[in-house]
């Protein structure tokens, strides 16, 4: 079994459930993924699964990267990842996954790389109060002291300032499968996902699912 799959986010939709409620979800390209290379990982002795997305000109590969594809018989693609599998002896290197290994009401998770933000102050980026707002202040929106003491006589490692915002690995989870379209390789989920329109995601089977309420 399969437990991730590379796809692309397409954007944000509007869904009605069963009660006419409206939901916000989002549509995920998800595959067809190509099965590259199947193999042990001996620091978590488990399978796991290379998997590739997205066609790409031989031309645009490098020679190794090339010749990886060339010997595993797969035309070459774009991005490549590792992913678990529970079952990797039942697959064969070529073989293609489909976004039907996941079911409606399945909980998933969504890894991306949030959008960039470009560089922020301390009251974007962190959400801090910020400096006195009557007039003759001159610090507003600015960071204030991050001098100490004698001890320790620097700035601890870590300390909140601004800075690059966004641009990050972000995973969203839990997130509800609310349809699933094999026919297109589109799976809709509940919420909205990290990154921009088109950007790459990896969906995976929830890792820490919820309790279900009593």
């Amino acid at each position: 079994m399969i437990e991730s799959l590379i796809g692309r986010k397409i954007g944000m939709v509007q869904l009605f459930d069963p009660q006419g409620k409206a939901v916000a979800g989002t549509v995920v390209q998800l595959g067809p993924c190509t099965v590259v290379q199947v193999k042990q990982d001996q620091p978590r002795n488990c399978k796991v699964v290379q998997l590739g997305f997205d066609e790409v000109p031989e031309s645009k590969m490098t020679k190794p990267l090339a010749g990886h594809f060339r010997k595993a018989g797969v035309s070459p693609k774009r991005y490549l990842r590792e992913v678990r599998a529970d079952e990797a002896d039942e697959l064969e290197v070529g073989q293609q996954i489909l976004a039907d290994v996941f079911s409606v009401g399945q909980k998933v998770d969504v890894i991306g790389i949030s959008k960039g933000k470009g560089f922020a102050g301390m009251v974007r980026r962190y959400g801090a109060a910020g400096g006195p707002k009557s007039h003759g202040s001159t610090s507003h929106r600015r960071i204030g002291s991050v001098g100490s003491n004698t001890w320790p006589g620097r700035v601890f490692r870590g300390k909140r300032m601004p800075g690059h915002l966004g641009h990050e690995r972000v995973t969203v989870m839990n997130l509800e499968v609310l349809q699933v379209r094999p026919a297109e390789n589109m799976v809709f989920v509940k919420g909205c996902v990290p990154g921009p329109c088109g950007g790459l995601v990896l969906v995976r089977r929830s890792v820490k699912q919820k309790a279900k309420k009593q």
